[in-house]
């Protein structure tokens, strides 16, 4: 999902950070426990991407406080446990949350990140090969390549084209998204963008804010070298989330990929982090997706898989409906025939565990 970073100090926080800044297992004052949730509680009702929805979470963390339900908090990460939890059960948001990050800065709304700043991030990205774990052939030139974070779009690109002109040749590709937790949105557009034929541009998403109803639409790009059409296998679990959800939810809805495995975590509000002061930060939704083909998202629900089946066995269950279906009847070769049947075999007699 964008990352939005915006600035929002109110007199409620300024109280809060005229205590000591505590540590993760400090002790936490009364006064700046209250401060903390008074902040929390005006930073959502003022932010949050539905209005009435705000109202209510908001009103629910003040009469808690009232109430002195988070007297137990005594150290800043406990405060910060129950208060997304609590946030997560009123505002029916997975996105909800709250941390301790006392190193965290806000930066000013639109500002432009400075070159020392870009350089870290695409070192980053660097060093997680732009969130591709792992690229494979398998057995019957079958595609494997397994995604686990959706890195900065602008450093991504050149992990993703290499993952994917590796791949470009195969059968059919299965993409693994069991072990994604999301990222940017616009790197799950430029991957997809490799999965449509040349020319052919998609409407991908669309993603409306609380501020100004603004909208910012999400299409694939046609400035990609591989263009591959042949089929495709996604691979979910119920910890594929956020922008990964998005990236299963696109192939789902364009009728581009066969989705296998779990319901996803159901995760579909961008947002922004939110300084409270006393070192925590809350993260808020401050948008919504909204599909261009379904008009709706997949927030609360989870995007369904085609084949539903345990994310453990997912990767079996689609190797060997590829092989069934895809691979051997294109095979002439009597032996390559056997051997792949016995592959196919292998992995439907693991996958029935």
């Amino acid at each position: 999902m964008p990352r939005l970073l915006i600035t929002l100090l109110l007199a409620a926080a300024a109280q809060a950070s005229a205590h000591e800044v505590p540590s993760a297992k400090g002790a936490l004052d009364a006064a700046t426990r209250h401060a903390l949730v008074k902040e929390l509680a005006q930073t959502v009702e003022d932010n949050y991407v539905f209005p009435d929805v705000a109202k209510k979470v908001a009103a629910n963390l003040r009469g808690k406080d009232v109430k002195n339900a988070y007297a137990s908090a005594n150290t800043v990460t406990s405060l910060a446990d129950m208060l997304t939890a609590d946030l997560r059960s009123s505002g029916k948001d997975l996105h909800f949350s709250v941390r301790f990050d006392p190193a965290f800065k806000a930066a000013p709304e639109n500002a432009v990140p400075s070159a020392e700043e870009l350089i870290q991030q695409r070192e980053e990205t660097e060093r997680l090969a732009g969130g591709i774990f792992r690229v494979e052939r398998l057995p019957g030139n079958v595609g494997y390549l397994d995604v686990r974070g959706f890195e900065a779009a602008a450093f991504s690109a050149p992990a993703i084209g290499a993952a994917m002109t590796l791949l470009k040749n195969t059968e059919a590709i299965i993409l693994d998204l069991r072990k994604n937790g999301g990222g940017d949105s616009e790197t799950v557009a430029y991957l997809l963008s490799h999965f449509f034929a040349e020319g052919d541009r998609r409407h991908l998403n669309d993603f409306v804010y609380r501020k100004d109803q603004r909208k910012e639409q999400s299409w694939t790009s046609t400035a990609v070298s591989v263009h591959y059409t042949r089929p495709v296998y996604v691979l979910t679990s119920k910890w594929t989330f956020s922008a990964a959800e998005e990236c299963a939810y696109d192939f789902q809805t364009q009728k581009r990929a066969t989705l296998v495995g779990e319901v996803t975590g159901g995760a579909a509000n961008p947002g922004g982090s939110f300084p409270l002061g006393g070192g925590l930060v809350a993260f808020i939704p401050t948008g919504q997706a909204v599909n261009p083909i379904t008009h709706t998202n997949w927030e609360g629900s989870g995007v369904k898989p085609d084949v539903a089946t345990p994310a453990d066995l997912a990767l079996d269950v689609a190797n060997a409906r590829v092989l069934r279906d895809i691979v051997i009847p294109k095979i002439g070769d009597d032996k390559a025939r056997a051997q792949l049947t016995v592959e196919a075999e292998r992995l439907e007699k693991a996958a029935a565990k």
